[in-house]
């Protein structure tokens, strides 16, 4: 009887184990900001980092396809600006080049395809431009 249970019981630990990749998300995911505070102005570099919250590494090689600054932190949404990718130099970050015409808070949405990952990477960073 007990050799029942110790079969069962190693079975699910190594199913348990074995699935354990199948079972990570989108929700493993988060961009944070490289600065979070700036200098209004126009042609604003921004740098977000993506970070695997479990393994706590930066994710390189993410497919960004949809990124959107705007003031929905100061209840301005409609107040969005451009948003163009630049290079980056370190594994993870993901760098962009926007306007931030006013002091405030902005928002950056960025959208995103992780290698492995079946669901899309969505994250909110809030940044804030000072005079």
């Amino acid at each position: 009887m007990i050799f029942k249970f110790t079969r069962v019981v190693g079975l699910v630990t190594a199913l348990s184990f074995a699935g354990s990749e199948v079972l990570a998300a989108a929700g493993d995911y988060a961009f944070e900001a490289v600065n979070v505070e700036m200098k209004k102005g126009e042609d604003v570099t921004v740098a977000v980092r993506l970070i695997n919250k479990i393994t706590g590494k930066p994710v390189p090689d993410a497919v960004i396809f949809r990124t959107r600054v705007d003031m929905a932190p100061d209840g301005m949404a409609e107040m969005e600006s451009p948003v163009s990718p630049l290079p980056a130099n370190e594994p993870g970050v993901y760098v962009f080049k926007t306007d931030l015409t006013m002091a405030g808070r902005y928002q950056l949405s960025v959208a995103a395809k992780v290698q492995g990952e079946p669901e899309t990477v969505i994250g909110k960073v809030v940044l804030k431009a000072s005079k």
